[in-house]
Parts: C-alpha cells; sequence; structure tokens
C-alpha cells in the first residue's frame, strides 16, 4: 500500500477528526467540573477564608475592603456582613469552639468577632481589638486553648486575655505570609516566609526547629490532619 504521510493530503483527515471531536467530547465529560454555586455579594476581591469549626455549613471570607461575610452554604446566601478593618483582611481563623472568630487586616489590628448575629439594635463591634506594631499577614488558632498565632515580621503567640504576645519566634529578617498550628501535635507551628523557606516552630520552646529553603517561595502552608507529621506546601512552582 502506497503512503503519503503529507498531512495535508491524509485520505483519512475527516475520519481521523471525527474520532479526535469524539475522543475531546468524552474527556470534557469526563473532566467536568461539579461546580454547584457562587456566594455572590463582596464588591472587592475574596482575599482570606476560615470554615467553622463546628458547623459544616458556616463559611466565613474577607475581602480586600476590609469586609468580611458569614456565608450559609445550604441556603448559599450572606448571614452577616461586617465591615471589619481598613484596607486588606489579611487573615482569619474560627476559635476551636466556635463562638467567635479573628481576623488581622492592613490597618495593624487583630479583632475578635462574635459568631452570633448582635441582637436588635446592638452595635456590630469587635469583642476585643489588640493594636500591633507591624502589619499582620496571616492568623491561626490553636486547637485546643485559647492561644492564637499572627505573622508578619515574626510569628507572635497570643493569649486571648493578652493585649501583647506572649512570646514573638523569628529567624532572620523577613516577612511571614502562612502560619498554621499543627492538629495533633498542636504545640507546633510551621510558617513561611517570602524568603523562600518554610519554618517549624515548637511553641514550648523560644527558638524554631528547622528551615528548609526551596527554589521558590511558599504561598501557604496546610497540615495534614490525619498524619501529623505531613504537610502540604503551596508553592510558586505549580
Amino acid at each position: 500500500v502506497p503512503r503519503n504521510y503529507d498531512p495535508a493530503l491524509h485520505p483519512f483527515e475527516v475520519a481521523r477528526e471525527y474520532v479526535r471531536a469524539l475522543n475531546a467530547t468524552k474527556l470534557e465529560r469526563v473532566f467536568a467540573k461539579p461546580f454547584l454555586s457562587s456566594l455572590d455579594g463582596h464588591r472587592d476581591g475574596v482575599n482570606c477564608m476560615a470554615k467553622h469549626p463546628k458547623s459544616l455549613s458556616t463559611v466565613l471570607s474577607g475581602a480586600c475592603d476590609g469586609e468580611v461575610k458569614i456565608w450559609n452554604l445550604t441556603k448559599r446566601q450572606c448571614i452577616r456582613t461586617i465591615q471589619a478593618h481598613e484596607g486588606f483582611v489579611r487573615g482569619m481563623c474560627a476559635r476551636f469552639c466556635g463562638t467567635s472568630f479573628f481576623t488581622v487586616g492592613d490597618d495593624k489590628t487583630v479583632k475578635q468577632w462574635k459568631m452570633e448575629s448582635p441582637e436588635y439594635g446592638e452595635e456590630e463591634e469587635p469583642i476585643h481589638t489588640i493594636l500591633g506594631k507591624t502589619v499582620y499577614t496571616g492568623i491561626d488558632h490553636h486547637w485546643k486553648e485559647p492561644v492564637f498565632a499572627t505573622c508578619g515580621h515574626q510569628v507572635d503567640i497570643w493569649d486571648e486575655q493578652r493585649t501583647s504576645p506572649k512570646c514573638s519566634l523569628t529567624w532572620g529578617f523577613d516577612s511571614i505570609s502562612s502560619v498554621k498550628f499543627n492538629p495533633i501535635e498542636t504545640y507546633l507551628l510551621g510558617s513561611c516566609a517570602s524568603d523562600r523557606n518554610i519554618v517549624l516552630y515548637d511553641m514550648r520552646k523560644s527558638t524554631p526547629l528547622k528551615k528548609v529553603i526551596l527554589n521558590m517561595r511558599t504561598n501557604t502552608i496546610c497540615w495534614n490532619p490525619m498524619e501529623a507529621f505531613i504537610f502540604t506546601a503551596a508553592n510558586e512552582d505549580y
């Protein structure tokens, strides 16, 4: 059988294109994303999110205009809107009991808010406001104790009752973008900084434990809730 390998003269062009189109359609059905709904209402870009530790249907989101919204996922609507900060909401986390949540913003403040809506006639005001010295870029709450950690130029460990940090942990001079408590080894923290490193801290010691330097910057990290010694890093090398 004489064969001409020039694709322009391919006799089965139509048949081959038909098979390709069919395969593409099948694959599109296979990879179809199960999109459910979108929660519209923020006037500006959404910068951070947090989930309620006890209620599956409650999600919190913070936007770039300082607005925090609490959403009900079953009704797919916004329950509450708070003008929390001037400027960006940089980070937010819920308390382990689910009664309140914390936000940090570009106005150098850490604010604690009630999870419940205020009564009729009550003002929408935070329970506590802590004014810090530098801009905080992230926050995470301890899984069992009234302790939370913020990050910025350094990692600060705070007691909920006090307005100054219990201890500050630092390794080098750089801005730290994200800090997370380990859910099982609850005194361990992980953080990632903008000079491409991931640092692990121990809350019981005043010094950091270990530092790993990667090729590209890590934006945030997340601990595995089942295996305490594994974490995932979201890196800029895709």
